[in-house]
């Protein structure tokens, strides 16, 4: 039958979507028992406390909007002008429907009440 493969290394190799041909140097797969002295504890931030904790989170928020903002795609002058007029337009017919709905249910109620 098969031999049990527990101690033998297995090596994974990645693949980009671009690449034709894998990768030339396959990463080394870690073995499972892993030795203490390579395993690393994530550092801790301290915590602020007091009255500089209000000040560190509106800094962590200015922050992370600043990092949103730099990903933001921004438009182009051309189209802000063409969105802009887009809304202007649209503002216009749908102010223009409202007062001709308005003015024949004015006339409808005018001519039931008989006024």
């Amino acid at each position: 039958m098969a031999q049990n493969k527990k101690t033998s290394e297995s090596t994974v190799t990645r693949i980009k979507a671009a690449d034709d041909a894998p990768a030339t140097k396959p990463a080394k797969a870690k073995t499972a028992a892993v030795a203490k002295d390579e395993v690393k504890k994530p550092r801790k931030r301290p915590s602020a406390k007091g009255a500089l904790r209000p000040v560190r989170a509106t800094g962590g928020y200015f922050g992370g909007a600043w990092t949103e903002l730099k990903q933001v795609r921004w438009p182009t002058r051309r189209a802000t002008w063409s969105l802009t007029f887009a809304v202007i337009a649209y503002s216009a017919f749908f102010v223009i429907l409202v007062l001709i709905l308005d003015a024949i249910f004015k006339y409808l109620f005018e001519l039931i009440l008989g006024k």
